[in-house]
């Protein structure tokens, strides 16, 4: 295969809802392209996309595929992503190292919540979109809604290129706005019949051609002036016109293709190689130390690996743009993540399982290698003298959480081996082993992802796992202050322990004073400040520490024994064995020994008496709260309401957003166990919600009671 300069490559995230028909659209493409010689279907499971066992299973994309085409000596990179929102991941990845989104819609379905989400994403990396309706020959296809319904969602920047002339099976025909010709296809689809417009067509077709026009001359003052003047623009300057507009967002334009039938499919891809913009054209990369990096093929080579498949027979298969300079097969490069040193053996372009090996590929290709020692997804290799390092792709935030565990105990090494090693594919599965909640924790964007995961474990793997409830990491803390004083004496022969600590404890919140004086049962205690110990907590909050004894009663250097007794009652609060977060411990006095005080007495004394104290202060215990933003259409919008309220939910807000409805809220993590799930019961799948860690707040008494009674009911049971 050729080397293809910068200047001829083109980078593309093809997107869109579950059942667009992404795959059954790649496989067109590959087929008029010359890439393969015969299409596949996902009934017949010999699809390039989706080739993957699970996908396979399951019958969706849960993996994104990267794939080229060769289009009139241009390059073409595309990436099909998955279009459920639990496999957002791939999707959130393509959109960061491509240029351009096509966002397909279901010409049965039209704007989907899908649809939102994922324009929301091309919002937020500021990337051209391009709006392709597909399914044109279902029978309940109707365009002009579609049309209307990205009109209504997405502005006046949505423009028309084609519009068919009839939906439903017997659909075969349509009005290309751009080029002014009418398109047909025989049964088999593929070349096109073109034809002039027909006369009945003509004036629907002039208008929009004319909307296009101006459309086109917007993005460019000396296209406006010209098209002011001569009140057209000749075919050449609608191309610029669109090109500028899609490269500033100014304008969506809208295909159509009915990709089963592969009509509609070779015009998509002319346009793809004449209109949209090439590499070179698009705003330049920022490395992490927030310098532009330009894909230039005469600057230093560096490779940014955003992607790693575990493929049979193979292993490991990582993929990678080329940010700057050019790779060569044999290249030595350095790793600037992980410090390492590597050797490209063998480069290939990709069209899904099928690899074609190529000598060199220039600044802004995309290609993939194998072999790799130590290259992990999100690193950066360079050349001689290059220190360039990227870390743009952001994540969302997990939105499901489960406790796993294999079914035979002794597997726990093995499994978590095999889960680090699927997390180099999905970044958006997070594992975590929580000391506190003494759980592997498995978080990730939906019950179908984790059901993915689970299958996978099982079925690839032969690993038996169960997935359990959550526990919750709850804090505990205190609302008054109380005072108690404890002594620690124990006499054995020999040199014995003696330690005896009296301490008040209290609230802390950021800022606040030390009283001079606290009083206790009508007794006043008189606090002097000789040293203060701030502990921020690793689990939040903190633990204030004040030195307020006088005339020696403890020696100083008994005072971090204390400490480091305090901090062990803080690592398991009395009320339900959480952490406990945002207390001042004040030392007073005490005694000791002049031979039998030692560390290990003043350690048990200060625990002691801090655990009396606590129990004293009115302890409390708080939550996770979470700020959750859901989008939801305007007819479901009561139901999920609802539902949010029955979860203790606070409601914060609600605007609009793109002809959906979205609402604020902030929901205790205890009740946004199974949300996922529920959600997409109560909308069917038509809704969708993201999460984030806001703030610790008490629990309601009742809620309190409850979870001081299972944790005693638990400590009788151990």
């Amino acid at each position: 295969m050729r080397v293809y300069q910068t200047n001829k490559i083109k980078n593309i995230a093809l997107l869109g809802s579950s059942g667009s028909g992404k795959t059954t659209l790649v496989e067109a493409m590959l087929l008029e392209s010359g890439i393969i010689k015969r299409r596949g279907t996902i009934a017949a499971k010999n699809t390039v996309s989706d080739y993957f066992p699970v996908e396979q299973e399951y019958g969706y994309s849960v993996f994104s595929t990267v794939f080229h085409v060769e289009w009139n000596n241009k390059k073409l990179n595309m990436i099909d992503c998955p279009g459920a929102d639990d496999f957002v991941g791939g999707a959130v990845t393509a959109l960061n190292v491509t240029d351009t989104a096509i966002i397909l819609l279901n010409g049965q379905y039209g704007v989907e919540v899908g649809t939102q989400n994922h324009f929301r994403y091309t919002e937020k990396l500021d990337k051209p979109v391009i709006f392709l309706v597909n399914q044109l020959d279902n029978d309940k296809c109707d365009y002009d809604n579609i049309l209307e319904q990205l009109k209504e969602a997405y502005g006046s920047k949505v423009i028309p290129i084609q519009y068919p002339l009839s939906t439903g099976p017997g659909f075969n025909s349509l009005i290309d706005v751009l080029l002014m010709k009418k398109y047909s296809w025989k049964p088999e689809g593929g070349i096109p019949i073109i034809e002039e417009i027909p006369e009945e067509e003509m004036e629907k077709a002039s208008k929009m051609h004319k909307a296009l026009v101006e459309a086109a001359a917007e993005n460019d003052e000396a296209l406006m002036e010209k098209f002011f003047e001569q009140d057209s623009l000749s075919e050449d300057e609608m191309r610029e016109g669109i090109r500028k507009g899609l490269a500033m967002r100014g304008m969506f334009p809208v295909f159509c293709v009915c990709a089963g039938k592969d009509m509609g499919v070779r015009r998509l891809m002319e346009f793809l190689g004449n209109v949209v913009p090439f590499v070179s054209q698009m705003p330049k990369a920022m490395n992490t130390a927030g310098k532009e990096v330009a894909p230039d093929v005469n600057g230093p080579t560096s490779l940014y690996f955003f992607k790693t498949s575990v493929e049979p027979h193979i292993g490991e298969v990582s993929y990678f743009k080329v940010m700057s300079g050019k790779v060569k097969e044999g290249d030595d490069l350095h790793n600037a993540d992980r410090g390492s040193k590597e050797r490209i053996a063998q480069i290939f372009v990709v069209a899904g399982a099928n690899r074609v090996k190529v000598e060199e590929l220039q600044a802004g290709d995309i290609g993939a290698t194998v072999k790799l020692k130590d290259v992990k997804t999100g690193n950066t290799l360079n050349g001689k003298g290059c220190d360039y390092q990227f870390s743009f792709i952001k994540y969302p935030n997990s939105k499901y959480t489960r406790a796993i565990k294999p079914i035979n105990e002794g597997d726990v090494e093995k499994m978590m081996t095999i889960l680090n090693r699927m997390r180099e594919e999905d970044p958006t599965w997070v594992i975590e082993h929580s000391k506190e909640l003494k759980q592997i924790l498995v978080h990730g964007q939906g019950e179908f992802h984790l059901r993915t995961l689970k299958w996978r474990l099982e079925n690839n793997e032969k690993l038996m796992v169960k997935f359990e409830e959550p526990k919750i990491p709850y804090r505990e803390t205190i609302t008054k202050s109380a005072r108690a004083d404890y002594r620690h004496k124990k006499q054995s022969g020999g040199a014995g322990q003696f330690g005896e600590v009296h301490m008040i404890v209290e609230p802390y919140k950021e800022g606040m004073p030390v009283p001079d004086t606290y009083k206790f049962n009508n007794q006043e205690f008189k606090i002097s400040v000789k040293g203060t110990e701030v502990v921020p907590l690793d689990w939040g909050g903190k633990l204030v520490f004040i030195n307020s004894i006088v005339g020696g009663s403890i020696d100083t250097r008994f005072l971090p024994a204390i400490l480091k007794g305090v901090m062990a009652r803080m690592e398991q609060g009395p009320l339900t064995g959480s952490y406990a977060r945002d207390v001042r411990v004040i030392v007073y006095d005490g005694k000791m020994h002049p031979v039998d005080s030692n560390e290990i007495s003043f350690m048990l004394a200060g625990r002691n008496a801090f655990s009396e104290a606590f129990k004293n202060a009115g302890p409390k215990i708080l939550e996770p709260i979470y700020d959750v933003e859901v989008f939801v259409p305007s007819d479901k919008m009561g139901d999920v309401m609802g539902d949010l309220q029955g979860r203790r939910a606070m409601i914060m807000g609600m605007s609009s957003e793109n002809s959906f409805e979205k609402l604020m809220a902030k929901v205790p993590l205890k009740e946004m166990s199974s949300y996922s799930t529920a959600l997409s019961s109560l909308t069917g799948g038509r809704a969708s919600f993201i999460m984030k860690f806001a703030s610790y707040e008490l629990v309601p008494t009742d809620v309190q009671e409850k979870l001081i009674k299972d944790f005693e009911a638990r400590q009788t049971e151990e």
